[in-house]
């Protein structure tokens, strides 16, 4: 396996279309790199949930997993459920957000989500990103979409608990769902520790990546 090294990362630019994509998907991953790399620029923007109490959960949820990072997050108010309705507003969004960051690597919902609100935003990521090794985290859910990842981040025992934990402090609108719980957290990330040798695991889905093996970087 080739890894990807955290001093390599100054910024990094995390996407969701809901609040709470992002800690579920990537939660723990960012909990890890930013145990190490407590000084990079976290940029975030997130489609929907602006203005709600959805927004005041996302911010407190960032707060949690980015600790002193500089984080710049945008959360907007496309309707949830509705963005395919809405192309036009959050082509914009992801422009206005692509300008505004230079990031190292960028991380967001996989093409293969059959949300159509996670899809809408992982078919717009590569149109602005061109240039940038692009990860897209999985969401478990009711339909049977999981991908087949080729992207693992190992993450610890103590940071796997962290992340489920979080998710129940900063989220208490989705306390009743039931997806939502730690078995769902947990067992995910024990299942891709599984597939990359260790105890729990994120896993990521990249259709593109460039290797410079000559030093060079032509």
């Amino acid at each position: 396996m080739i890894a990807l090294r955290p001093e390599s990362i100054d910024s990094i630019a995390v996407l969701g279309a809901h609040c709470d994509d992002i800690a579920i998907g990537a939660g723990a991953t960012l909990l890890q790199l930013l145990e190490v790399r407590p000084d990079i620029t976290v940029h975030g923007l997130v489609l929907t949930g602006g203005g709600t109490e959805r927004e005041v959960e996302e911010k407190n949820a960032f707060a949690a997993l980015c600790g002193t990072a500089d984080v710049r997050l945008t959360v907007a108010s496309l309707p949830d459920g509705r963005l395919p309705r809405h192309w036009d507003a959050a082509k914009q969004l992801v422009s206005d957000f692509r300008r505004s960051c230079a990031p190292d690597l960028v991380i967001g919902p996989q093409r293969n989500d059959v949300h159509q609100d996670h899809r809408l935003l992982a078919e717009l990521i590569p149109t602005e990103f061109r240039d940038h090794l692009v990860l897209g985290y999985e969401i478990l859910k009711w339909e049977a979409d999981l991908p087949n990842p080729a992207v693992y981040q190992p993450v610890t025992r103590q940071t796997a608990l962290r992340k489920a934990a979080l998710l129940h402090e900063c989220y208490p609108s989705q306390a009743g769902r039931d997806w939502f719980d730690d078995e769902m957290f947990l067992g995910l990330m024990r299942i891709r520790g599984v597939q990359c040798h260790t105890r729990y695991a994120e896993a990521f889905v990249a259709e593109k990546a460039m290797l410079h093996l000559d030093h060079t970087g032509h």
